[in-house]
């Protein structure tokens, strides 16, 4: 019983990791909604170019400082080292993950209406692009944290490595956001599917993400 109790509570710890990341993430909508409206007296999608770098910078660091507290928590606190998988990926593995990365592809192209890179590069110009794109990185790292730290929480309580549980998560969590604050249900279903094969991905590199990280970060940014 003492056991089923440990195991309970090392669960719970990292399945509060991954929400804490996830809350990371709305640390953004702080700034465009409420600080950066006081500062400069317009809301976002009024922002300069001057003001929409600055802002996709404060993110990042905001987030950095995030990502940067929680791997900490994670090895000193729960002796989990997020970077310790360095299996070496088979090639029919490798292959699994550009097949998913294709299928990442065709979703964005169907929830863009196009390639989301071109548009984006054509709306902001390149300077926008650029810092808008360094932006995209941090935030893969946190999305990547939210999935680590709960593919740990379901190993853990259901004793099954094979499922996604981390992709799972952000599919609930993520997914189900872009509902709200798109008010389309398409979108968010969408986006609930992307979640889930970021996860997929994750298992598929065995947890190695020195190549997972670089895959999601494609998925995420095409």
């Amino acid at each position: 019983m003492l056991y089923k109790n440990r195991e309970i509570n090392e669960g719970l710890a990292f399945f509060y990791l991954s929400m804490l990341a996830f809350a990371g993430l709305g640390l953004e909508a702080l700034l465009a909604f409420l600080v950066e409206p006081l500062i400069y007296g317009k809301t976002l999608s009024e922002f300069s170019t001057i003001e929409n770098i600055l802002h996709w910078t404060l993110t990042c660091v905001l987030w950095l400082i995030t990502s940067y507290v929680l791997i900490m928590i994670a090895r000193r606190k729960l002796n989990f080292d997020i970077l310790s998988q360095k299996s070496r990926v088979e090639i029919k593995r490798l292959m699994l993950c550009l097949g998913l990365l294709i299928l990442s592809v065709v979703i964005s192209v169907i929830d863009w209406n196009g390639f989301k890179v071109v548009k984006e590069l054509r709306y902001h110009g390149w300077l926008q692009f650029i810092f808008q794109y360094m932006y995209y990185i941090v935030e893969t790292g946190l999305f990547v944290l939210i999935i680590v730290f709960a593919q740990q929480a379901g190993e853990i309580w259901f004793k099954r490595s094979n499922v996604p549980w981390g992709g799972i998560l952000v599919a609930l969590t993520w997914g189900l956001a872009h509902i709200l604050t798109k008010g389309d249900l398409l979108v968010g279903l969408l986006s609930c599917l992307g979640g889930l094969l970021y996860g997929c991905v994750y298992l598929s590199c065995k947890k190695n993400l020195f190549i997972a990280y670089p895959i999601i970060l494609l998925m995420f940014v095409l």
